[in-house]
């Protein structure tokens, strides 16, 4: 077996150069709970261990002209411990705090649970839904020191399941969670068939915003689970707009989610069954974000 190296860079500039310079035989260890699962499994050989643990950029929770930046290194029991993100993004936090048990809530991070690519990621269609961006760092060659960075809307990093859009010298550095205005509200909803310790056959996530008369003025839709790849459902965000969240609007949303999925059939869950709970979570999330949102 060949020697695996491993490194804890304490900046984002070195964690980018690693990557690069290891030429697509590395990989990023932030909590460890998805790859030391897959190197275990032999599913997963990298040549260097990224740690990035160290990078204290990653690891912490600010504002930013009243956008959360959410490090992507940060724990899943690190958010939840965190009043302000809680109070502002309660639905994001939900989602996260869904991810495995206690001891797993204490290790995994926001990051690699949208760069491990599961099409049933909690996470992710909570932050779809709320409009997250990340910041992607990586490397412009070696005779260049500083790393450069862009924004991605993370819906568009996932490409299939296990597959991003991500190339081995990048690196998610955090998650922008926008201003959430007065009257916003969000939700995470997931169906598992077993009580606890499960992954999602179905996960919705709702945020939407209502006006002084408490009509929608706007509303994002995400689905989990049901497709290769988490998915805004821009159709059954628009059924919700211009209304007061009524038994129409909500049958239009049902119908729109359904609409969106093309899910697997397997024995935690047929397709038929898959299809029909995507629409009963995107109107139970969309019931406890309109609340949210009015008080």
């Amino acid at each position: 077996m060949n020697a695996i190296r491993y490194e804890a860079p304490r900046s984002v500039d070195d964690a980018v150069a690693l990557l690069a310079a290891a030429n697509g035989g590395g990989c990023v260890l932030a909590g460890g709970t998805d790859l030391l699962v897959q190197m275990h499994a032999g599913t997963v050989r990298p040549g260097l261990i990224v740690d990035v643990k160290n990078i204290t950029e990653m690891r912490g929770i600010g504002m930013v002209d009243g956008a959360f930046c959410v490090g992507a290194a940060v724990t899943g029991a690190e958010m939840g411990e965190h009043a302000a993100l809680k109070a502002a993004w309660p639905g994001v936090v939900e989602a996260v705090e869904l991810i495995g048990s206690t001891q797993i809530q204490g290790r995994a991070s926001l990051g690699g649970n949208l760069c491990n690519a599961s099409p049933a990621a909690d996470s992710v269609p909570a932050l779809i839904a709320a409009g997250a961006v990340c910041s992607v760092a990586w490397s412009p060659g070696r005779s260049v020191q500083q790393a450069r960075r862009y924004e991605r809307d993370v819906e568009k990093i996932c490409t299939g399941p296990g597959t991003t859009d991500l190339r081995h010298d990048r690196l998610v550095v955090d998650f922008r969670l926008p201003k959430a205005g007065a009257r916003t509200g969000d939700a995470y909803l997931r169906m598992i068939p077993r009580t606890e310790m499960d992954i999602a056959i179905v996960g919705a996530g709702v945020c939407l915003e209502v006006d002084k008369s408490g009509k929608v003025s706007r509303a994002r839709v995400a689905l989990g689970a049901v497709a290769p790849t988490a998915r805004l459902v821009a159709e059954a965000g628009a059924a919700l707009e211009g209304t007061s969240l009524g038994a129409d609007a909500l049958a239009a949303l049902d119908a729109a989610a359904r609409a969106a999925c093309d899910p697997i059939d397997d024995k935690r869950g047929t397709v038929a069954y898959r299809t029909q709970v995507a629409g009963v979570l995107a109107r139970r999330a969309a019931a406890i974000a309109y609340d949210r949102a009015r008080s």
